[in-house]
């Protein structure tokens, strides 16, 4: 069976451009990698460099061209935080966003069964819980949600030496784009009057999830959400300094 390929070797420190190129042919190619992990300055030096290029992008291109879009189209601007409680934003945007949206969006982008049996598990445990709206009471979906950690675990252990399967490495390149497509896509809930033309104010998330999809390759799921965080961090920081 062939092996996921292994990213740029880093016995030395990566240059600036080494770094840049192999994430070029990365979105070029988008293929299943070996993380990294952070274990190693090396690494480190990665981060910095892909938080860097995301930030950059994200402050210098997309915002300004979002906003740019939404004034001259007369859309509405996000309203999905307006309601949280003074102090809150902070942590749910910066802490619990970037944890729950990596897990969920990139998490299993490894491939291996394990991961794909957790956001199954995952995705039918949604499917539990939206029952609470069609009438199922409180201890079947109790129930419910318990023997789907329960399933869960087992699956987790049972698969927990098996590799990402051929179909997944080789069909890669699309479940990379439909991802990073579908991160962006539901963004567009944060929008209260969304409409078709709301699709072209999720530039930033769209790039976000170009961005991430590689680092979690790279460097691993940790590491992704690090850069989440910081990104989101980077964009709070703005919003406050321009006052919007």
């Amino acid at each position: 069976m062939t092996r996921p390929t292994v990213p740029l070797a880093s016995a030395a420190s990566p240059g600036i451009a080494a770094i840049l190129a192999d994430l070029a042919r990365f979105v070029r190619r988008p293929r299943v990698l070996v993380p990294e992990g952070l274990r190693r300055l090396s690494s480190w030096k990665v981060l910095g460099v892909l938080y860097a290029l995301h930030v950059a992008v994200l402050l210098l291109v997309t915002l300004p061209l979002t906003a740019l879009i939404q004034s001259q189209l007369g859309l509405t601007p996000p309203d999905a935080f307006d309601q949280l409680p003074a102090g809150w934003l902070f942590p749910v945007t910066v802490i619990a966003a970037p944890i729950i949206e990596e897990m969920l969006f990139r998490g299993w982008q490894s491939g291996r069964p394990r991961a794909l049996w957790l956001l199954g598990c995952g995705f039918l445990g949604a499917v539990v819980i939206a029952g609470q709206a069609h009438g199922l009471g409180p201890l079947w979906i109790t129930g419910g949600l318990l023997g789907l950690a329960l399933i869960a675990g087992a699956g987790w252990f049972a698969l927990r030496r098996r590799p990402a399967p051929g179909w997944f490495r080789s069909g890669y390149p699309v479940i990379y784009w439909l991802a990073a497509l579908v991160f962006a896509g539901i963004h567009i809930f944060n929008y209260g009057n969304a409409s078709a033309l709301t699709a072209l104010l999720v530039l930033p998330q769209l790039w976000a999830g170009i961005m991430l999809g590689y680092t979690r390759q790279r460097l691993g799921v940790g590491a992704g959400m690090l850069q989440h965080a910081g990104a989101n961090a980077a964009t709070m920081a703005l919003a406050l300094l321009t006052g919007m």
